[in-house]
């Protein structure tokens, strides 16, 4: 994550990052999927796999990116020309803390913003414009505590531990980062507590008492796509990388890569109940051509291996 550093203080300083910019549109798009099957159901299931929910479907990025476009240009016919930048997830935006200010939630303990009426399964995007538009209210905005009161549920959930403190996230044990940024190995200690998750993860916003009140996504886009809400990590290992690109293209996951995909499932599959279908998906990779997959199926292959 060393692109927080390279980019400095432009996070905070939207006229640094996009010259001219006066003032910052904030939005939010809820995104779990209606029909996709319970989480915690999922994650009780050690052969199957867990997928972080806003990944189901397309990707968010082209999505939220050109609903943003649409509305600038919906500004632009109503108000006249002006200049403007639309991001969603995509460069150095304090996203969370622009959307604190805008009202429309608060900093939750795990990180993410919550909003009384929409808990935090919704994407955040902005738009980033030369319009000298009146802020959103006088007031200041929400507390960063917000109304989360003394609940820490996302704080004891954490399979790793990596909430440290309300709103201190340490990422190099997030299994968010480790399973999607993190391009190497996955320190073993860790590899136990990533469990079957192969994809991100959701357990600090599954336990939120302020989800009760979030809503489903009816977005077409974010619908589940290949079954990816409910599926057998040895249905996913077998897939060769042709049918990786093709399933995963316009979706979040396609970034990651086959080998990093592999890898993950690998954790997973070390994870899971010994069977003789796991034990021989394994072992036909014992000898995998990449260094990095190979060390995680050897991994697994111990965690089967029988205790004397």
């Amino acid at each position: 994550m060393d692109y927080m550093a390279k980019h400095g203080l432009k996070r905070a300083r939207p006229a640094e990052l996009v010259p001219g910019t006066l003032s910052v549109i904030s939005v939010r798009m809820n995104y779990w999927p209606s029909a996709s099957r319970d989480g915690w159901t999922v994650l009780a299931d050690p052969q199957r796999a867990y997928l972080a929910r806003y990944a189901l479907g397309r990707d968010y990025h082209k999505v939220i990116r050109a609903r943003l476009e649409q509305l600038a240009q919906t500004l632009r016919s109503a108000i006249g020309d002006f200049g403007y930048r639309v991001f969603t997830d995509s460069a150095p935006v304090l996203e969370v803390e622009l959307a604190r200010h805008a009202r429309l939630g608060w900093r939750g303990k795990h990180t993410l913003l919550l909003s009384r009426e929409h808990g935090s399964y919704f994407f955040l995007g902005e738009i980033y414009t030369d319009l000298p538009l009146p802020p959103t209210a006088a007031a200041d905005p929400p507390a960063a505590e917000g109304h989360c009161g003394r609940c820490t549920r996302c704080l004891d959930i954490c399979p790793t531990q990596a909430i440290l403190a309300p709103q201190q996230l340490d990422a190099r044990r997030c299994i968010s980062y480790l399973t999607i940024e993190h391009s190497g190995s996955i320190p073993p200690a860790l590899r136990p507590l990533i469990g079957n998750r192969i994809y991100g993860c959701d357990d600090c916003q599954l336990i939120c008492p302020w989800n009760r009140f979030a809503r489903t996504s009816i977005e077409p886009d974010f619908a589940v796509r290949h079954h990816l809400d409910d599926i057998s990590l040895l249905e996913l290992w077998h897939w060769d990388e042709a049918t990786f690109l093709a399933r995963m293209a316009g979706s979040a996951i396609y970034r990651i890569g086959y080998l990093r995909w592999q890898r993950n499932l690998a954790i997973a599959l070390g994870n899971a109940r010994t069977t003789p279908a796991v034990l021989t998906a394994l072992e036909a990779q014992r000898n995998h051509p990449s260094e990095l997959v190979r060390e995680h199926v050897l991994w697994a292959l111990a965690q089967h291996a029988p205790t004397v």
